[in-house]
């Protein structure tokens, strides 16, 4: 089918949609990197607290699956969208909040703080999820490389915006500039949501076996929400969904086990200085962006054929970011010789290449299976991205601290975990091949499944 035809959406109503992403990272990186680093800079407070709290917002991702299967009974994406920001804005003013009060009353800072990291968890999981759903539903196949790439690299916008702006204002710092600083940031993101989202989604009839219930029972509402723990099993029940679970779970872990020890790697190792290795990290970021940009180019231009397969670029991602991974091993038995930046900007690019065709097949795959439970497979995959993020950096600073107390030396201690990281993409790959025939089988049905729904639903606007 034509991505033009149909009611797929535009290149401007993907964008419209990836601004959302925007307005979301613009909150989440104020709570995750400046608040973070207040408490343990300017308020002296134990480094573990924010770590403890990132942590938490993590684990409270574990209720995506709810939010997606909310979505699906309810038919709409877009209420849980603006919803979630919402309670994500409200988390991000709580959080800033909460500063001021660890200044004269910790043990209420500290509450605060807990209460709105929760909020901050709901509000990502509630939002985020449901706008991958939107996006699955709406984005032509041969676009979600290129749907998947725009929404992420948005994010990252939303990041480095948001820092810049907030590092320029923030200055001289004070607990009160916080507050309103982060309050003026978390209004924008909601408005800029808000105009963002409106107007896409489709106007559509419930679910099958949601309309089913809505029919047939008194209290339809609470009947149809007490269905989700069914639901979830009956999404669990299907190969293709729980299969891609622990792909997602395994491949994220590899992914994100990294973060917390390659600076550290650089200094001990290499000798890096503060600036050096902050430089490397920048290096890795750049290649993940380039590895993003570049696949979905190469998959949005190919249309069909191998160039064109998530699978493919799933499996070669996972297979090249291993190879850059043991690069990284061996680069410490080498030395000062070893091109360093270069090993670590393949890494990156390796894992933007993993990333994007990861998100394009999450995205293909929503919409296999049972009819009218997309929201609830997206949740499944988002919660199980968010355990393996929340594990993965803490995983991967404490090996390097056991593999220190048997081996003693930093660069067998780094290179250890390196080459476990290398191991567990290799496992990802062999996941990935495991389910790749059905994900391309997704991606080749999506197409005319969608679009004819899509002649029964009326449009709210007349973009495309």
């Amino acid at each position: 089918m034509n991505s033009n035809s149909g009611n797929f959406l535009g290149w401007f109503g993907i964008f419209r949609l990836g601004l959302v992403q925007t307005a979301l990272g613009a909150i989440v990186v104020l709570t995750t990197s400046t608040i973070n680093r207040v408490m343990v800079v300017e308020l002296a407070l134990p480094a573990v607290l924010p770590g403890l709290l990132v942590g938490l917002h993590y684990a409270v991702q574990l209720s995506r699956p709810r939010w997606g299967h909310g979505s699906d009974v309810g038919g709409r994406r877009t209420p849980f969208i603006l919803g979630g920001m919402a309670v994500l804005a409200f988390g991000g003013v709580g959080a800033a909040f909460s500063v001021s009060l660890m200044e004269s009353m910790p043990g209420m800072g500290t509450i605060v703080a807990v209460i709105a990291f929760l909020m901050i968890g709901v509000g990502v999981g509630a939002a985020g999820t449901t706008l991958l759903v939107l996006l699955a539903k709406q984005v032509a196949p041969e676009r979600r490389a290129a749907a998947a790439t725009i929404v992420w690299v948005m994010m990252i916008a939303g990041f480095i915006v948001t820092a810049a702006t907030a590092g320029h204002y923030l200055d001289p710092y004070s607990a009160e500039r916080l507050l309103m600083i982060s309050s003026v940031i978390s209004l924008l993101a909601f408005v800029l949501a808000t105009v963002s989202v409106r107007g896409v989604e489709w106007r559509q009839p419930l679910p099958e076996a949601a309309a089913r219930t809505l029919s047939s029972e008194p209290n339809a509402t609470h009947a149809a929400r007490a269905d989700f723990v069914s639901a979830l099993r009956e999404v669990w029940a299907e190969d293709a969904a729980r299969n891609f679970t622990i792909f997602v779970f395994v491949s994220m872990l590899a992914y994100s086990a990294q973060d917390l020890i390659l600076e550290p790697y650089a200094g001990l190792v290499f000798g890096f200085t503060p600036g050096e290795s902050t430089k490397l990290a920048g290096t890795q970021h750049g290649g993940v962006l380039a590895g993003m940009i570049l696949i979905a180019g190469i998959a949005t231009l190919a249309k069909t054929g191998p160039l064109a397969s998530l699978r493919m670029w799933t499996v070669a991602g996972c297979l090249a970011s291993a190879l850059a991974l043991s690069g990284l091993a061996f680069a410490g038995t080498v030395g000062a010789g070893w091109p360093l930046s270069m090993n670590v900007f393949l890494l990156g690019l390796a894992n933007g290449a993993f990333a994007v065709a990861a998100i394009g097949s999450m995205m293909a795959r929503a919409g296999s299976g049972a009819n009218g439970r997309e929201g609830m497979r997206m949740g499944l995959w988002g919660a199980a991205q968010a355990i393996a993020f929340g594990l993965g950096g803490f995983l991967g600073a404490a090996m390097v601290d056991v593999m220190h107390l048997f081996v003693g030396q930093h660069v067998r201690a780094y290179g250890s975990v390196f080459s476990g990281e290398a191991a567990l993409f290799l496992i990802a790959a062999l996941l990935a091949l495991r389910i790749g025939n059905v994900t391309d089988t997704a991606e080749r049905t999506a197409g005319p499944r969608i679009t004819s729904v899509g002649k029964n639903m009326l449009l709210e606007t007349g973009e495309r």
